[in-house]
């Protein structure tokens, strides 16, 4: 079995609902979810909107390869009325992303782990170190309370 932790976050719809049947169809297709953070609501990153995110972190053990956790996500996603949009970011019932898979490095194809903005963006950070604050970042050898510290986004993140 290896950890996977993901980052759940959407902005439309019933954004407390989708959260919940993430998570559901993450135990159900993914894993059995291990820890779980607390909601944080938080303003959009890389394009304007209205409406506040809702973001939370999940770890889940799998036995699925990060490929294949890939082709679940995107499952889960479709059926929860995820609509994308190429080449741009926009709003959505609900975005799920692999922030890390172990301490697993990879970059292929479509899947790039850990997530290669991770430490750029406050949303992800906030949740991770709630939950793994000592965490060390395989490629950047920093931990997340670090890479938080360091974080040049200061949108707002807001836990619930």
């Amino acid at each position: 079995m290896a950890r996977i932790y993901l980052l759940l976050g959407g902005n439309t719809g019933d954004r407390v609902n989708y959260l919940n049947m993430a998570r559901d169809m993450i135990s159900r297709h993914i894993g059995n979810i291990e820890t779980v953070s607390s909601v944080y609501e938080t303003e959009p990153w890389g394009f304007e909107t209205g409406s506040l995110f809702l973001n939370q972190l999940v770890i889940s053990n799998t036995d699925l390869e990060p490929e294949h956790a890939l082709e679940k996500i995107l499952k889960i996603e479709l059926q929860l009325d995820r609509e994308r949009k190429e080449g741009q970011y926009s709003s959505r019932t609900i975005d799920i992303d692999i922030l890390f898979y172990e301490d697993k490095v990879m970059d292929e194809n479509d899947l790039i782990i850990p997530h290669p903005r991770l430490h750029e963006r406050r949303f992800a950070l906030e949740p991770l170190a709630e939950v793994v604050p000592k965490m060390s970042h395989p490629v950047l050898g920093k931990t997340i309370s670090r890479l938080l510290e360091e974080c040049p986004d200061k949108l707002q993140v807001k836990r619930l």
